[in-house]
Formats: structure tokens, C-alpha cells, sequence
């Protein structure tokens, strides 16, 4: 049973998730001054926090994602910038060769870091504001296979699109992501109310 200091907590996070989804449809135009109010208190009583994500292949987060068949909880990030993630953070973002597929990688830096490279012929650089560098966890796969930053160079932070939270492998293998400790703080709550296994399971793909 969820305590009610539990409910506080995830209350908090979903008018935090509420008031950011608002304000970026007001930045964007969608929403005028006067329905900012509404847009707010609708965002609250509807939805949920989370969506499950199905992954098609590949082992590049092995072993902390295995790969194909494997169901994840994504935690919703409205507006990715360094107060939603942080480093250590294992996201799903957009595929820079196919908008319509998505990456899991782990969040390695983000703005302001700067990056060194083993290669003493590269000129080490400082990600700029929005930029993001992601890394698979894979250390077995060659910098080309694992398709992250290595490949891609800096991504943009916009393209992240939500915070893994929870990998169902089986319907006995299954547990949370290890995320930075800041954010399993943070998520919970949001797992404590959310996270159905019976639903994941029934749900996962093969």
C-alpha cells in the first residue's frame, strides 16, 4: 500500500511535470495567457508520468538493458535540461538517423563539461548549451557499434524524450535502472504509484 507521504511525493512531481508541460505549449504559442490555469489543473488530473517503451535489438546497453524484447518504464521529461536530467541517467532519445526510432543510452555529460579524448590528436571541447554527450554501456562493442556519441558526436538534450526507470525482461527477471541518485530519488515516488508488473508483462512484446 502507498503511504501518503508517498502520494505528497508524487502529487509534487506531477504538478512539477504539470506546470513544465504547460509553459512550454505557452512558449511555443499553443497555449494562450488565459488558458494557462486550465492547462495546468488538466495536465494534472490526466495522465500518467510514464509510457512503456519496447526494445527491437541490439546490445549496446547490455548489461543493464539486454536488448530485444525487453520492456521498459520511461519516465516523462517534458523539458530535458539539466534541472529534469543528470548525469549518470539512463534516457530514451531520438535516433539521429531516423527521427521515428529511439536510442537508450546513458547520459555521460551534459552543457558545460568538457571532454577529453583517449586520442592525444584530439583537441578536448566544452559542450555547449543543449548539447549532451551519451554513451553506451556496453564496454564489449567497438566505438562504431554502440552507436552513441562516439559515432554522433555531441546530441542535442531536446531529443531525449524521457528517463528509463524500470526494465522487464521476464515476468520473474525484472527491477529499476540505475540512474543518477539524484533522479532515483526523484522517480520513487512515480514508481511506488505507477509501475504496474502484471500490466508490463502483459504488454511486452516478443
Amino acid at each position: 500500500m502507498v503511504s501518503l507521504y508517498t502520494w505528497f511525493r508524487y502529487i509534487a512531481n506531477k504538478l512539477e511535470y504539470s506546470v513544465s508541460l504547460t509553459a512550454k505549449g505557452y512558449r511555443r504559442g499553443q497555449i494562450a495567457n488565459t488558458e494557462f490555469g486550465d492547462s495546468i489543473w488538466r495536465n494534472l488530473l490526466q495522465g500518467r508520468l510514464t509510457h512503456l517503451h519496447w526494445i527491437k535489438g541490439g546490445e549496446e546497453m547490455a548489461p543493464t538493458i539486454q536488448g530485444q524484447g525487453e520492456t521498459l518504464l520511461i519516465r516523462k521529461i517534458p523539458i530535458p535540461n539539466p534541472t529534469h536530467v543528470f548525469v549518470g541517467d539512463v534516457v530514451l532519445l531520438k535516433d539521429p538517423d531516423n527521427s521515428e526510432n529511439y536510442l537508450v543510452r546513458r547520459l555521460a555529460a551534459i552543457e558545460g563539461n568538457e571532454m577529453v579524448s583517449t586520442d592525444e590528436k584530439d583537441e578536448p571541447f566544452v559542450l555547449e548549451k543543449d548539447e549532451c554527450w551519451v554513451l553506451s554501456d556496453n564496454e564489449a562493442l567497438k566505438s562504431k557499434e554502440a552507436k552513441d556519441s562516439r559515432t554522433y558526436g555531441p546530441m542535442s538534450m531536446t531529443d531525449i524524450v524521457g528517463r528509463v526507470v524500470y526494465c522487464l525482461r521476464t515476468a520473474v527477471d525484472h527491477g529499476p535502472v540505475e540512474n543518477s541518485q539524484f533522479s532515483l530519488r526523484r522517480d520513487l515516488p512515480v514508481l511506488e504509484v505507477e509501475l504496474d508488473v502484471d500490466e508490463m508483462a502483459r504488454n511486452q512484446k516478443t
